[in-house]
């Protein structure tokens, strides 16, 4: 099949569609974010871009700190609101319908209707350009009794995340294959 050129841009897609929470208790706020990913296993790493001029900026370069909470599909609606609105004008807890949950080592609050909440303290502040890129320690991780399986092992199919690509939100699909499936010996199931 023939490609088509594109002039350089942000098509790696999807992305997760997450709302990160940061301030205190009493000052807090939420900001819908789609930059954001893993940069390193040991120590665990993360980041999140934010555009100078949001609301939350500020509050992120203060505090150095901040929850990444990865919603459920059924929360699309309002991760989608929380980021059409500003911290400025309202607080998005109350707006988005979305309750505060003190966190076990930050100081900002989670949101406890995610089915996630990562727990993030700034190692370092990057200028790229448009955004601005706050690398953090992951320092927590917190999620719902129910998206862990009787094994042990923690089911994000069950958490329901929802993805985003060029201005459009995802429910994720069916599970594909598993990490190492590709050369997994296949079990005999002789008798």
């Amino acid at each position: 099949m023939e490609k088509i050129q594109l002039k350089p841009g942000t098509l790696l897609a999807p992305m997760p569609s997450v709302m990160v929470s940061c301030g205190s208790e009493e000052n807090s706020n939420i900001i819908t974010i789609a930059w954001t990913g893993i940069i390193s296993t040991i120590p665990p790493t993360t980041y999140i871009s934010v555009r100078p001029e949001r609301h939350s900026y500020g509050i992120l370069k203060e505090t150095g700190e901040f929850v990444i909470n990865i919603p459920s599909s059924n929360l699309a609606k309002r991760t989608d609101l929380c980021g059409m609105k500003s911290g400025k004008k309202e607080d998005k807890f109350k707006t988005c319908g979305f309750t505060k949950s003190k966190s076990v080592k930050v100081s900002c609050p989670s949101i406890a209707e995610c089915p996630v909440n990562i727990e993030c303290k700034v190692r370092q502040i990057i200028p790229m350009g448009s955004h601005d890129m706050f690398i953090a320690d992951i320092v927590s991780v917190s999620v719902d009794s129910n998206i862990i399986d009787n094994d042990g092992k923690l089911r994000m199919d069950k958490a329901d995340p929802i993805a985003y690509a060029h201005g459009e939100y995802f429910a994720l699909g069916k599970k594909i294959g598993s990490f190492g499936f590709s050369v997994r010996k296949k079990k005999n199931n002789k008798k």
